[in-house]
């Protein structure tokens, strides 16, 4: 066991674990940070995406010794307050239909917004191709993700 301090959603949480446990673990059981989901266990579906320092990362595959002092954002630092127009475009438009890829897939989301603010249909299916849905809610998940631009845009505009 080793004692790793990490900055998760903004804040020094200090665990004691094995190096190779995966950074999903942490999250979930040492942290209690739960709406990171495991899905899979070998980084093909996308439910337990996470950004370290804004990139979208699989946790299941990340063991916590190659975190170092990247800046961890899971889904419940990415607004706690709901407010992110990916957020309320999901309730908006009632994106889910189980919810279970949920988080991976609006952290992933993010990342693509943060890259390209107004994302073409190309744009998002290539960058969410590696998050599976077993509802098969793709075409939701676009929407929601068109809708959260316009939120953010119009957000902009307001302070302008």
């Amino acid at each position: 066991m080793s004692k790793y301090t990490l900055t998760i959603n903004g804040a020094s949480k200090t665990v004691d674990v094995a190096s190779d446990t995966p950074l999903l673990w942490v999250l979930r059981d040492s942290l209690e940070l739960v709406g990171t989901k495991f899905g899979c266990g070998v980084g093909q579906c996308g439910a337990c995406t996470v950004h370290l320092d804004g990139v979208p990362t699989r946790a299941c595959l990340t063991p916590i010794s190659s975190v170092g002092k990247a800046k961890v954002t899971t889904i419940e630092g990415l607004d706690p307050k709901g407010a992110h127009p990916l957020q309320q475009a999901w309730q908006e438009l009632d994106v889910p239909q189980c919810g279970y890829c949920q988080a991976g897939q609006i952290m992933t989301a993010a990342a693509l917004l943060k890259e390209k603010p107004h994302p073409t249909d190309e744009d998002i299916d290539q960058a969410l191709a590696g998050n599976l849905c077993r509802c098969a809610t793709y075409i939701r998940i676009r929407a929601g993700i068109h809708r959260a631009a316009e939120i953010a845009g119009n957000k902009k505009g307001a302070k302008a």
